[in-house]
C-alpha cells in the first residue's frame, strides 16, 4: 500500500478520534458547569455520560491508567 494512502487513512482516523473525544469532553464539561444542577446532579449527569459511552461501545468496564497512589 502506498505511503500516501496510509498517511491519509491515519490522518482521518486521528481526526475521527479527536472529534469523538472533543464531543465526550464537551458533554462532560457541560454537565460539570451547568449552574442549574446541584453537585449531586452534576455527578449524576457525568455518570450518565459514562454509562451512555459504555452502552454505545459495548464496554462493561473502563480501564483507567495505572496509579502510583497519588491523586491527579
Amino acid at each position: 500500500m502506498p505511503t500516501d494512502i496510509v498517511n491519509i487513512i491515519a490522518t482521518e482516523m486521528a481526526a475521527g478520534v479527536d472529534r469523538a473525544v472533543e464531543c465526550w469532553m464537551g458533554q462532560i464539561d457541560h454537565a460539570l458547569t451547568d449552574v442549574h444542577l446541584t453537585s449531586l446532579g452534576r455527578l449524576n449527569a457525568v455518570r450518565e455520560i459514562v454509562t451512555n459511552y459504555k452502552k454505545l461501545t459495548g464496554k462493561s468496564a473502563l480501564l483507567g491508567r495505572p496509579t502510583s497512589g497519588s491523586s491527579l
